[in-house]
C-alpha cells in the first residue's frame, strides 16, 4: 500500500518504529522477552540465564501450583481443549457455571458471570450497562480497559481526580438526578499500587444515587485477610454494585468477571456482546480458576508472606532513597523520572538478573517514567534484599538517589 507524506497513520508508525529502533540499538529494549522456563514462581530463565522475578502478576505465587495444575489436566482429559462454541449456544460446560459458583461464594455474591478477558469485561459491561444521555465517572489513574468501556458506552464520561472523594462529589453534584449514574475505580491501582478510598466513595456515591465499580485485577489475593479483595479489606459487605476481577493475575489463568445481584448477572448473560459472540473460556483454564480461588482460601499463609514481602522491599528501596509514591501493596513503583533513565535502570537490573522492567510516557506522565516492580509470596527475603541491593546500585550510579 502506497502512502502519501502526509499520512497520519505512517507518522505514528513511523514514531514507535524509530523509538523501538533506537532502544535495540543502545539496548534498551526489554518488552516482549521470551520467558523459557517458570521456575518456582519467583525466578525465570530468559536467554539461558535465570533470573529473579520482579514483573509478575501472580502475588499469591500460584503459578505451577501442584492442585491447580491438576485441575487443569483433568479437564483435559475430560473436555479436550476448546468447547463447542459461544456460551449462550453450545460451549456452557459444567465447569464454567462451577466457576461462576465459586466466584459467587468468594465474593459474597448473589451471582457472577465470566469472559474471556479481564479487558474484554470491563468493555463489554460498562458499554453493556450504560448509554446515551447515563453518565460515567472514572479515576483519572484506572485501567485503559476501564476508560475504553466508558468510551465505547456512550455515556457522557468525566474523571475525576486521583482517589479524591471531594472531586467525585463535586462531578456528581453537577449531574441531573433523573438520570443514571456509575462511578468506576480500581481497588489496587496498577501503576502507583494505592488503594481506593472505598468507604468513603460508598458513601458519595449512596448520596448521590450513583452505581459503584470496582476493578478488583490487582487486589484479589492481596487485600483482606484471607485475600478476597476490597471489601474484606475494610470491613465492609456489600458495598460494591458491580465486582469485577480478572483471572489471569493472583488467579493463574485467563478471563474476567463480574459478581453482583442474581438480576444484573442475568442481564449482562443475554445482553453483553462478549459473552454472546465469544467462544467460551478453554475447559482447562476454567477448572485451573476455579481451583486457585480454592487454594487462596485453604492457604491463608501465602497472604500472610506476601505482605511480609512487601513491607520488606518498600522499606528497604525508602531506606536506599527512592520515591515509591504511596503504595502499601504488592505493585511497588521506583520513580527513576525521564524515560532515559528508566530505560536505564532496567538494563543494570536485567543485566544482574532482576527481571524487571520499565513503565513509561505514554503509560506515565513525561517525568514520572518508573521500574513497575512487583513481590510475589514465592520470593524469600533473601531474594528480595539482593534484588533491592541491584536496584540501589544501579540508581546511585544512573543518578537517580
Amino acid at each position: 500500500m502506497e502512502f502519501n507524506k502526509d499520512d497520519a497513520v505512517k507518522r505514528r508508525i513511523q514514531v514507535f518504529t524509530d523509538r523501538v529502533s533506537m532502544l535495540k540499538t543502545n539496548d534498551l529494549y526489554f518488552y516482549n522477552q521470551p520467558i523459557e522456563e517458570i521456575r518456582g514462581g519467583a525466578k525465570v530463565i530468559v536467554r539461558g540465564r535465570e533470573m529473579g522475578m520482579y514483573a509478575s502478576y501472580s502475588y499469591l505465587g500460584l503459578i505451577g501450583h501442584p492442585r491447580i495444575n491438576a485441575a487443569a489436566k483433568q479437564a483435559i482429559d475430560k473436555f479436550g481443549t476448546a468447547t463447542n462454541g459461544v456460551r449462550t449456544l453450545a460451549g456452557t460446560l459444567s465447569l464454567h457455571d462451577e466457576l461462576e459458583e465459586t466466584i459467587t461464594h468468594f465474593k459474597h455474591a448473589e451471582a457472577a458471570i465470566t469472559y474471556t478477558s479481564g479487558y474484554v469485561t470491563n468493555l463489554t459491561v460498562i458499554s453493556t450497562l450504560m448509554g446515551r444521555g447515563d453518565y460515567v465517572l472514572s479515576d483519572k489513574l484506572n485501567h485503559a480497559s476501564i476508560v475504553d468501556g466508558c468510551l465505547m458506552s456512550g455515556a457522557e464520561f468525566r474523571r475525576f481526580k486521583h482517589n479524591d472523594m471531594v472531586d467525585l462529589e463535586h462531578r456528581l453534584e453537577q449531574i441531573p438526578d433523573d438520570v443514571s449514574k456509575l462511578v468506576i475505580a480500581d481497588a489496587v491501582f496498577s501503576m502507583d499500587g494505592d488503594v481506593i478510598d472505598l468507604p468513603n466513595m460508598v458513601k458519595v456515591c449512596k448520596k448521590y444515587g450513583a452505581y459503584l465499580m470496582i476493578d478488583e485485577a490487582h487486589s484479589v489475593g492481596i487485600l483482606g485477610k484471607r485475600g478476597t479483595g476490597i471489601e474484606e479489606h475494610f470491613g465492609m459487605e456489600d458495598a460494591v454494585d458491580i465486582k469485577m476481577g480478572t483471572l489471569s493475575k493472583t488467579i493463574p489463568s485467563v478471563g474476567g468477571y463480574v459478581a453482583g445481584r442474581k438480576d444484573l448477572i442475568n442481564y449482562l448473560r443475554h445482553a453483553s456482546r462478549a459473552y454472546i459472540f465469544s467462544a467460551a473460556l478453554p475447559p482447562a483454564q476454567a477448572a485451573a480458576a476455579n481451583e486457585a480461588f480454592k487454594v487462596i482460601l485453604d492457604e491463608p499463609w501465602r497472604i500472610e508472606k506476601l505482605n511480609e514481602n512487601t513491607r520488606l522491599f518498600i522499606g528497604g528501596l525508602k531506606s536506599a532513597g527512592f520515591d515509591t509514591l504511596l503504595t502499601t501493596t504488592a505493585i511497588v513503583p521506583v520513580l527513576c523520572g525521564s524515560d532515559e533513565q528508566a530505560f536505564l535502570m532496567t538494563r543494570e537490573a536485567q543485566h544482574h538478573d532482576v527481571f524487571v522492567l520499565p513503565v513509561v510516557s505514554p503509560a506515565v506522565p513525561e517525568g514520572a517514567a518508573r521500574l513497575r516492580a512487583t513481590i510475589t509470596a514465592a520470593h524469600e527475603p533473601s531474594e528480595i534484599n539482593r534484588a533491592m541491593d541491584v536496584i540501589a546500585t544501579a540508581g546511585k550510579q544512573i543518578g537517580i538517589i
